[in-house]
């Protein structure tokens, strides 16, 4: 079979590998799609080469058919349709307290293990999510990605009438604005690249170029000087971070969604003033998934108008020169079948 092995050095084979079958409580699956994640492209530019064990399979946003199941097997059956939830939570730790998405011994399926991009994918069972018969399989490869801006919403509490400011307008924070719309908010959408923000505009989403207009006095006018009940960055940027701050009203909330790597100088001086609340989101539980799939078959996420393009496994190294190429793209599947 088919498979796209990382191989450091911004090289992405196509190499065979070989159908692994299902042990107990396991399913192999053939993979229709999968989605390219700013993770892989950080492991594609040989930001993770410590983490990742090459030549390793990568790609975690997937959907696919099940083939096979393992014994004890319960949860879904051959020729169902899923998505895959790619973690391994490992044995549980105090330290947990009940959360293995974010647990001491969490193993993330397509960085530290081999992942989605192949034609045959053996995984746990209990990472599987049943997809509706009707919902096209590219949409079912963005539920993962989905289910982030569902978790990040959630811990985010945003509520109807509520103002929402998205710092970053990449799926991710494309995604978490249509999320909050669903949910009843009012959204400013805070990005640089304005083929991104025409797009956001299509999709009902009020954009703002932070290089062309002050970002905190653009939301005071946009709110009536009420600011934002929350705030996402999911820039990873320096600047992201320097204007969070500024946003928030009285006993506002920040989402820290970006991964920041490096610390960067914040201004601790607004969460005493205003009572602010700083909530780390990374990654999601089972009830995001659940989300994801409801959204997404209901067409609110608008998922077909994010796809910037779908191509063919062996032309998988293309595909992220491509990406690096054209900082205007969304959205790119690789289809594995």
């Amino acid at each position: 079979m088919k498979s796209a092995q990382y191989k450091g050095d911004r090289t992405v084979d196509v190499g065979t590998s070989e159908a692994i079958a299902p042990a107990a409580g396991e399913a192999r699956l053939e993979v229709a799609y999968c989605g390219i994640c700013g993770t892989d492209i950080h492991i594609f530019h040989g930001a993770m080469d410590q983490r990742v064990h090459m030549p390793q399979i990568i790609g975690h946003e997937a959907s696919a058919v099940v083939a096979e199941i393992g014994e004890g097997v319960t949860n879904v059956a051959v020729g169902d349709r899923v998505a895959v939830r790619p973690l391994h939570f490992g044995e549980p730790a105090s330290f947990d307290k009940g959360f293995p998405h974010v647990g001491k011994n969490l193993k993330f399926i397509g960085i530290d293990m081999p992942g989605g991009m192949q034609s045959s994918w053996t995984v746990p069972a209990y990472t599987l999510h049943h997809l509706p018969e009707s919902m096209d399989l590219q949409h079912g490869a963005m539920i993962e990605p989905a289910a982030v801006a569902c978790h990040d919403v959630r811990l985010g509490e945003v509520k109807s009438g509520e103002t929402c400011v998205v710092i970053g307008g990449g799926p991710i924070g494309l995604l978490i604005a249509l999320v909050a719309l669903e949910k009843g908010a009012k959204v400013i959408l805070s990005e640089v690249n304005q083929t991104r923000l025409d797009l956001a505009e299509t999709l009902g989403i009020q954009g703002i170029n932070p290089i062309n207009e002050n970002l905190p006095v653009a939301v005071s006018r946009l709110t009536d000087g009420k600011m934002a009940d929350c705030v996402f960055e999911v820039s990873g940027s320096a600047p992201g971070v320097e204007v969070m701050t500024e946003l928030p009203n009285v006993r506002g909330r920040i989402v820290m969604v970006a991964i920041h790597p490096q610390p960067k100088p914040v201004n601790l001086f607004k969460f005493f003033w205003s009572e602010i609340k700083m909530i780390g989101a990374r990654l999601y539980e089972e009830q995001d998934f659940d989300e994801a799939i409801q959204l997404a078959a209901s067409g609110k996420l608008h998922l077909d108008k994010l796809i910037t393009k779908v191509s063919p496994l062996d032309q998988v190294q293309e595909v992220f020169e491509a990406i690096d190429a054209n900082p205007d793209g969304i959205k790119y599947l690789i289809q594995c079948s």
